[in-house]
């Protein structure tokens, strides 16, 4: 599993889930569009501080990220 891909995956999800572009998530979040859809696609490593500026953009907790019943994110 890739956790990069995992993390990606419930990102979109929970935008999703929230009725919310990327846009509007980097907006929340105070960094440029391009960076959410790197980290959507798995191809961005992602630190704590990110982790928790797209918790608090969501208002979603941590662990939400890391739910692997999202579906197969890849090897």
């Amino acid at each position: 599993m890739d956790i990069r891909r995992l993390f990606g995956a419930n990102l979109r999800r929970l935008r999703d889930r929230a009725g919310l572009s990327q846009e509007a998530v980097a907006a929340r979040m105070g960094v440029d569009r391009a960076h959410v859809s790197l980290m959507e696609r798995g191809q961005q490593n992602v630190t704590l501080t990110t982790l928790w500026a797209v918790c608090e953009a969501l208002q979603v907790r941590p662990v939400e990220f890391f739910d692997e019943s999202v579906g197969d994110p890849g090897p």
